[in-house]
């Protein structure tokens, strides 16, 4: 599962890193990208790499309306070339969605979960293996948009949640990218990622808030459960009314 996450590198680290050609548009560090923001990918034509920015929640290019997004914001590796939602992007439309880390959330007392921020123990950018595809609204504007495959969690992070989402290995990448690349090749490269590549740390709960994206939301915290509920004063007992005199 994956349902926020952060890509708080330059843009010339991650050129670097990824092989793109310089975007025409300025990307900001993002502390807690959240569905239905636009989120930064990476596309290939041959040899050229392109970055675009795309929503987050897949939109099937035969969807009637745009809301589906909302519950296809991550995809099974296990099966998303055989769903329907899922099964011509797999075929024709990968991508490489950037990212630095993402949150999951922690029980830490009943009914009470903190956010955790996982990363690469070399605090390096990764990228999760994406789908896109195009949606046209009934007004005629183009939507791109994406989802990401999750895995089995690696043992590190189980007690965490028992999904998390594909990271690629980094020579994995080309493959994924690749439009040559069978499906059979492309199963095996959506692999969990080793146990001792990932760690996790709790981070403030503004994470809570999609609304919040600033760099707080990354800095480690301390976890602060909330106090139990003080018992409430019991009442004290009504005394017992005076004996009523027989009226007969």
């Amino acid at each position: 599962m994956c349902g926020r996450f952060t890509l708080t590198v330059g843009i010339e680290a991650l050129r670097k890193r990824f092989g793109f050609d310089q975007p025409e548009f300025d990307l900001r560090p993002r502390y807690n990208l959240a569905p239905t923001q636009d989120a930064p990918v990476v596309l290939a034509d041959g040899a050229k790499r392109t970055l675009a920015l795309y929503r987050w929640g897949l939109i099937p290019s035969w969807a009637k309306d745009a809301k589906i997004g909302n519950q296809t914001i991550n995809a099974r590796s296990e099966t998303a070339a055989e769903k329907a939602s899922f099964r011509t992007p797999f075929a024709k439309r990968r991508c490489l969605v950037l990212a630095d880390g993402f949150y999951e959330w922690k029980e830490v007392a009943p009914h009470v979960k903190w956010p955790m921020r996982i990363v690469l123990k070399s605090r390096e950018p990764f990228a999760f293996a994406g789908l896109w595809d195009e949606w046209r609204s009934p007004e005629g504007k183009a939507v791109r948009s994406f989802t990401i495959l999750t895995t089995e969690a690696p043992e590190s992070t189980r007690e965490l949640h028992d999904r998390v989402p594909v990271i690629l290995n980094r020579g994995y990448e080309p493959v994924w990218l690749d439009p040559k690349s069978d499906r059979r090749t492309l199963e095996n490269v959506l692999i969990p990622p080793p146990d001792d590549a990932l760690e996790f740390f709790p981070v403030s709960p503004m994470v809570n808030s999609p609304k919040s994206d600033v760099p707080e939301c990354i800095t480690p915290a301390e976890i602060v459960p909330p106090k139990p509920a003080e018992p409430k004063p019991r009442r004290k007992a009504k005394p017992d009314s005076p004996d009523q005199p027989s009226l007969f």
